[in-house]
């Protein structure tokens, strides 16, 4: 009986910041939250909301049962996705967004091999300054697709005269295999107005328009360029078509 009553309390906390996320894949996406996250930018102490999803094969609105199954599944070894939301999010006029791909090796370690780890606090750093705006950060994303065991080997391709691009398609893969679906799918549930997206990647941009977004404007992403990333930043350009920042701001008209 306790335990029952243990199992409505938290059911009764949780089941109002549990949402089914429409798809075209047949899968679902549960998104939880909005959750308090007090983040440390800068040396500033900054709030967001922070959101995580989750895509698996059931789809129901029962969401007891979602959480009951929770313990019986091993998710430390699945990657979930969220979001960082700042402000007035839904209502706001003007919203700043930037979908994150996952890297272990820059966001974690601070690698300067690439720039993800300084596109992930300036991309913070201009949501907040815009203020408002949501940072997607996105997992199965590693190594542009690839996966970080594989992203490994691609290092030690790199070290031995081969570039980003190079080295992924000598493992078999594709340059950039990264999909924006889930992302999009939780984007529209949270914000029905214009966004702006941070990015230098046109894959980006093309994956929100052609989902049917509007995207009023770009802002670019350029910096923190150093003798240990100035190759894979120059392959970015060269081979995977990124926008140099002189190119300005780019507009859905």
């Amino acid at each position: 009986m306790e335990q029952m009553k243990l199992e409505s309390k938290i059911f009764s906390i949780l089941k109002d910041k549990i949402q089914l996320v429409p798809t075209t894949t047949g899968r679902a996406i549960y998104l939880v939250g909005p959750i308090r996250l007090p983040v440390n930018l800068y040396g500033e102490t900054v709030e967001f909301k922070w959101y995580c999803w989750l895509n698996c094969e059931e789809v129901t609105e029962d969401y007891e049962h979602i959480i009951e199954k929770l313990n019986s599944e091993n998710l430390a070894e699945l990657q979930q996705s969220s979001v960082l939301v700042y402000g007035d999010f839904e209502n706001a006029d003007e919203a700043f967004i930037r979908m994150h791909s996952i890297c272990h090796t820059g966001d974690i370690f601070g690698s300067k091999r690439c720039d993800c780890g300084f596109q992930l606090k300036q991309s913070m750093k201009k949501i907040v300054e815009n203020g408002t705006g949501a940072l997607f950060y996105l997992a199965n994303h590693e190594g542009r697709g690839i996966g970080l065991f594989s992203k490994a080997m691609a290092y030690l391709l790199q070290e031995n005269g081969y570039d980003t691009v190079e080295a992924n398609e000598a493992l078999g893969f594709v340059n950039d295999s990264r999909d924006y679906s889930d992302a999009i799918a939780v984007l529209k549930v949270l914000r029905a107005k214009p966004v702006t997206l941070i990015t230098n990647n046109p894959q980006k941009l093309d994956a929100l328009i052609e989902s049917g977004l509007y995207v009023s404007g770009r802002v670019p992403l350029w910096g923190d360029v150093s003798e240990y990333n100035k190759k894979y930043l120059e392959t970015k350009i060269t081979k995977s078509g990124h926008i140099r920042e002189e190119e300005g701001a780019c507009h859905n008209d």
